[in-house]
């Protein structure tokens, strides 16, 4: 049976690996990996498992993570190709964006 409610998603950042984690009902579906250069989070790459994927989950953990470099004031810099589509997708995002990968983004 299942629940009305619909999967548990819950992204969190795992810093000491330098990675943000997307668990659905408590199993690992997921990861966005990067790096830290003074205030940007450089986003290296992104992966949603197959037994995951075509379920909205990477939409999930891409805006999670987005987020929450936002929340903490840093600048993102997407190098990972599903992060650029996601800004990309996500223009909202933009004005967060280094300037140098912001005009990338913006220009393709």
């Amino acid at each position: 049976m299942t629940d009305a409610t619909g999967p548990q998603i819950e992204v969190t950042n795992n810093a000491a690996a330098r990675r943000y984690e997307v668990h659905v009902d408590g199993e690992l579906a997921g990861l966005t990996t990067y790096d830290l250069v003074g205030e940007q989070v450089v986003f290296t790459h992104a992966e949603v498992y197959p037994k995951f994927e075509g379920h909205g989950i990477g939409s999930a953990l891409a805006r999670a993570a987005l987020d929450d470099v936002i929340a903490q004031e840093k600048v993102i810099t997407p190098r990972c190709p599903f992060i650029v589509d996601y800004v990309r997708r996500h223009p909202s995002y933009l004005e967060y964006v280094d300037p140098q990968h912001r005009q990338r983004i913006s220009e393709d």
